[in-house]
């Protein structure tokens, strides 16, 4: 039997055993039917084995706290230097009333953090990004 995207997404998204939230079992439908198009290898849809393959979570940065035991930061490479100049000038920033520039700065240092951990997940295994989360090969 042939599934198609939104079959797989049902059939993962009712997998009692797994937690995957709606976008996610969509997104990753759509990352294995990718795969089978790139490959040219038609996959058996088997649930148990991709719950196994694959974890979601709400974030990156929420997938690398669980993942590594120690700071996560340096275990990525993150330059945490450059880390607490960042979070040092918004803090200041914020104390002079300065709310949206010091967002913005904090939003930065997070998409340095991202970027690390985006890097890290790619260098060893697949990441599969969606609207609310991501999705992580095990490696």
């Amino acid at each position: 039997m042939t599934l198609n995207t939104y079959q797989i997404a049902d059939a993962l998204k009712n997998d009692t055993c797994a937690r995957w939230s709606y976008n996610g079992s969509l997104a990753l439908a759509e990352y294995l039917e990718e795969y089978e198009e790139s490959t040219g290898e038609e996959l058996e849809f088997d649930f148990v084995a991709i719950r196994c393959d694959f974890s979601e979570w709400d974030s990156l940065q929420e997938w690398a706290a669980d993942y590594f035991s120690d700071d996560w930061r340096e275990e990525v490479g993150v330059d945490m230097e450059e880390i607490k100049g960042i979070s040092s000038n918004a803090d200041k920033l914020e104390a002079a009333g300065e709310i949206a520039d010091a967002n913005q700065m904090r939003e930065h240092a997070n998409g340095i953090l991202n970027s690390a951990i985006r890097e890290y997940i790619q260098d060893h295994g697949q990441l599969i990004e969606f609207e609310g989360g991501v999705i992580v090969s095990s490696f």
